[in-house]
């Protein structure tokens, strides 16, 4: 089994069907209502409560614009690289491989500019397109060879990381960037960092390309029931196809963010980002329309986790365990919610 639903299941979006006999002008009496129970927006609650109680316990280091700036701008990267990993989730497929695609992005656009005297723009295109290749040769090892998904991207998570040692020797590169090509990742606007801003771009161009177009819908019905997907006539390969392109090309322009905010091409620079990622787009998947991926609920997860990881490192500071303790367990707590709302919706649409 290839598809991501196994171990979350995801359900096809849109506005549901009248049941069979129920009057419509019932439907033409409802009126639109904010919804905010506590199911689909806990993590907002917990985000209040969360900078509430670490601004009592930590006013001078927690609650101030500058400690905000941080949050902000360190979960740029995380978020660009969840994303796209909740692009092949939503389309049934899993993809191990992107922080290792992150990690050769870097060293390669490194490569480029510092060793081949590359243009800076020139680079950026050419690392884009070797993002989509590897997107590419996963789907093709997924699709074509029938390997599962988790297996097959696994293993190209090996060959990238080979690769990347291969072509840095093991090390950083550190000069040689364009000073153009760092100013993208240096830069602020309204004292909000650059990579922000690229991430939010990100997160409106995936919101409205699942939303409101054919493709979403069709990548949520392969998600949630490959079969019946099939049997609707819709092209389940090519879009899973789809999915994995899309999944590595935003994983490679992580790569491009991260090199240009921190002015160095640093090795193995996608490895931290690989729990942090899956766990904010499971989690996710809890929020705002339980039971599927989806942008909003991802960024509430994203900044719910990079919240709470930053009043405990403030107060315990040095202490390396605490992030991975703590998005270790929100992992398997998101998880485990994950597919018991799914399974809630399930049992409801079977009544």
């Amino acid at each position: 089994m290839n598809q991501a639903r196994t171990t979350a299941p995801v359900e096809e979006g849109g506005p549901t069907e009248p049941a069979p006999g129920e009057p419509p002008s019932d439907r033409s009496r409802r009126r639109p209502r904010i919804d905010l129970n506590m199911s689909r927006f806990s993590g907002l609650y917990l985000i209040g409560l969360l900078v509430v109680v670490y601004s009592l316990w930590l006013p001078e280091t927690f609650f101030n614009a500058d400690n905000a700036r941080v949050i902000l701008s360190s979960e740029a990267i995380t978020g660009i690289l969840t994303l796209g990993l909740m692009v092949s989730l939503i389309s049934g497929v899993f993809d191990l491989s992107v922080a290792a695609n992150m990690s050769w992005s870097t060293i390669f656009l490194g490569w480029l500019q510092a060793v081949v005297g590359v243009d800076w723009v020139l680079s950026i295109v050419l690392t884009l397109a070797f993002g989509v290749l590897i997107g590419v040769l996963n789907a093709v090892v997924v699709t074509v060879l029938k390997v599962d998904s988790v297996i097959g991207t696994l293993g190209m998570s090996s060959v990238l990381a080979a690769a990347t040692y291969w072509l840095s020797d093991g090390q950083s590169i550190v000069g040689g960037l364009d000073p153009a090509f760092r100013e993208l990742g240096s830069s602020k606007w309204l004292t909000i960092p650059a990579p922000v801003y690229y991430f939010a771009v990100i997160a409106l161009v995936l919101w409205y390309l699942l939303s409101y177009t054919p493709a979403g819908r069709y990548l949520y019905s392969v998600g949630s029931n490959m079969s019946a997907a099939r049997l609707s006539g819709l092209k389940v390969v090519r879009l899973q196809w789809f999915g994995l392109m899309t999944s590595a090309a935003v994983a490679a322009f992580a790569g491009i963010v991260f090199t240009a905010q921190l002015g160095t091409a640093s090795y193995d620079s996608g490895a931290p980002y690989l729990l942090p990622a899956f766990a904010a787009a499971f989690l996710g998947a809890t929020q705002v329309r339980p039971g599927r991926f989806n942008v909003w609920g991802t960024l509430i997860a994203i900044y719910l986790l990079a919240i709470g990881v930053k009043g405990l490192e403030l107060q315990w500071p040095g202490e390396p365990w605490i992030r991975d303790l703590f998005e270790g367990i929100v992992l398997i707590v998101a998880v485990a919610l994950a597919a018991r709302s799914a399974a809630r919706r399930m049992a409801s649409r079977a009544r």
